[in-house]
């Protein structure tokens, strides 16, 4: 079975993520839980720190029937070494789960196998969509894991995303 490499932003982890690890835990010995674009927090887009994402992560995942590793992994701004930078700062994996284009391009240049799982209920289960909705004020909570809903309130993380977002 092997061990899997997953990566996202998780800005914030939802139930899109969600399903798409409890999906790869069905076929993999171990999965390597890649944060990427660690290094980015406090922003519109990246409202949480790579810590704070680790503990939505962990949190969420804790009845994971399968063992797991959350790696934070910053941005090197390099596409042609980020796949030897990926490497450098997880354990082995021997194949790669992502949907997005470069990702999947980037792993397959060098012959790591890349599977492109389906998204779960893409439309509302998406980062951008739930930022917007903390944005506005409107319900989010019922689109990220009951864990993950904690975190959030926990950091005050609706509070900062809509402050980073006013103008002075």
């Amino acid at each position: 079975m092997g061990r899997a490499f997953y990566i996202g932003r998780f800005q914030p982890y939802h139930y899109g993520h969600q399903s798409v690890l409890k999906r790869i835990a069905e076929t993999a010995d171990e999965i390597i839980i890649g944060i990427g674009s660690a290094q980015l927090s406090h922003e519109v887009n990246n409202p949480f720190t790579a810590g704070e994402r680790v503990l939505m992560i962990t949190r969420a995942l804790a009845h994971l029937d399968c063992p797991y590793y959350v790696i934070p992994i910053e941005d090197i701004q390099r596409n042609a070494l980020w796949v030897a930078h990926v490497r450098s700062m997880t354990p082995p994996f021997d194949r790669v789960y992502s949907s997005n284009p470069l990702v999947v391009r980037l792993f397959a240049e060098v012959g790591i196998s890349v599977e492109s799982p389906s998204m779960y209920e893409r439309e509302t289960h998406c980062g951008t969509a739930i930022r917007e909705l903390m944005l506005n004020g409107e319900p989010w909570e019922d689109r990220v894991p009951p864990a993950v809903v904690s975190v959030i309130r926990e950091i005050d993380g609706v509070e900062r995303l809509q402050q980073i977002a006013g103008s002075d």
